[in-house]
């Protein structure tokens, strides 16, 4: 697997607080130098990245982040807002509370209102943040997920306790259904351990490192 198999996995990533116009600017060149699969980015800077360029640039952007437990009509506000301001793909974070309460069905309606939202030609990821959940919560979420109909199910926000892992990845293997994908995001800093997640079934590579790693080494064997 090359560098530039990996870099077309990525997400490159900057959602930190402090996150700045000039340090958005950058990841876009980036982005676009090194052809990622594309830029995942505070919806604040939605309209402005696709402003300035268009269609150069996969836009993705997340809901309800980080922790999830917005309401469901402020979740889809914000979609909406987001994709009539340019972005191609939904990054959402569940009401985790919903999943410990065992109220399913609401996380499930949740999923499904959004990506009736998103459409069929644009992506929904649902982050489920695994550090917090149970073997059985994952197993339920990657039924949601699927019963949904979103595009992906991804492990983690970045921001919780711990990032993806890849005995999570097995277990999203086994219980996704066929037309969902997986994201891998958070904690992910080598590039040992992106291709090991991409050769475990990942088609999404969530990583603030990736570029810096890799933009170099597009060519490279790994």
């Amino acid at each position: 697997m090359k560098g530039s198999d990996i870099l077309n996995h990525v997400d490159h990533t900057l959602l930190k607080a402090t996150a700045s116009w000039s340090e958005i600017q950058a990841i876009c060149e980036e982005s676009i130098a090194c052809k990622t699969a594309s830029i995942c980015i505070p919806p604040s800077y939605v309209k402005r990245i696709h402003d300035l360029y268009g269609t150069k640039i996969n836009i993705c952007t997340v809901i309800g982040f980080p922790l999830g437990y917005n309401t469901t009509e402020v979740k889809l506000a914000e979609t909406k807002q987001a994709l009539a301001e340019g972005a191609n793909e939904i990054d959402m974070v569940i009401n985790i509370g919903d999943i410990k309460n065992k109220d399913y069905t609401k996380v499930t309606e949740e999923i499904h209102l959004l990506k009736t939202a998103v459409g069929k030609n644009k992506i929904l990821k649902v982050i489920i943040e695994t550090c917090y959940l149970t073997a059985e919560e994952k197993r339920i979420l990657c039924e949601a997920v699927t019963n949904a109909g979103a595009d992906f199910i991804k492990t983690s926000t970045g921001f919780g306790t711990n990032g993806a892992v890849h005995e999570d990845i097995l277990l999203f293997k086994k219980h996704i259904g066929q037309n969902v994908k997986i994201k891998a995001a958070g904690g992910i800093h080598s590039v040992e351990d992106m291709k090991q997640f991409i050769e475990e079934g990942c088609s999404r590579i969530g990583a603030s490192s990736a570029v810096k790693l890799l933009k170099d080494k597009a060519s490279t064997e790994f």
